[in-house]
């Protein structure tokens, strides 16, 4: 049987110690790679690197499946455009080029919700507002013309 060095069990048992903090801060609330980063920067950036690379692997963090539940949550929560979406969750230190293969993927879905945000938001201010501010507002926030053309054109039916 060998014996492990004092040295080497004292590192195994710190890398375990950042282990397990991560692990709480991921548990609590589901995080990007950026944000373990970010949060445990100042830990040994070796023993920083295997342990995102371990939870990597066990699938406790995954920057796409994040992309994926925080877009479900912001379209069944917020009316935004596509626009929107995407900073939002760049925000968060999301590889943009994830963000966008997600949006491909799911282009008409995406499509159909930002027509439907825009057309939500196009009924709430038709009342106090005239067709074309309301295009304006829709415009600055980001909406593609095609989504407020076709939320009008369904909308005046």
């Amino acid at each position: 049987m060998e014996y492990m060095s004092k040295e080497k069990f004292e590192q195994a048992e710190k890398v375990e110690k950042l282990r397990n903090k991560i692990l709480k801060y991921i548990v609590y609330k589901k995080r990007t790679e950026a944000e373990i980063r970010q949060k445990f920067s100042e830990e040994d950036i070796d023993m920083l690197e295997d342990a995102i690379e371990y939870f990597k692997n066990q699938n406790y963090i995954n920057d796409y499946v994040y992309v994926e539940k925080s877009i479900k949550e912001f379209i069944a929560l917020k009316k935004m455009s596509i626009k929107e979406l995407v900073y939002k969750i760049s925000q968060k230190g999301i590889n943009k080029d994830l963000i966008d293969d997600y949006i491909c993927e799911n282009k008409e879905s995406m499509l159909e919700y930002e027509k439907n945000s825009a057309k939500a938001i196009i009924l709430k201010k038709q009342k106090d507002s005239e067709d074309n501010e309301i295009r304006n507002y829709l415009l600055k926030k980001g909406y593609m013309s095609e989504s407020i053309n076709n939320a009008l054109e369904e909308i005046s039916q």
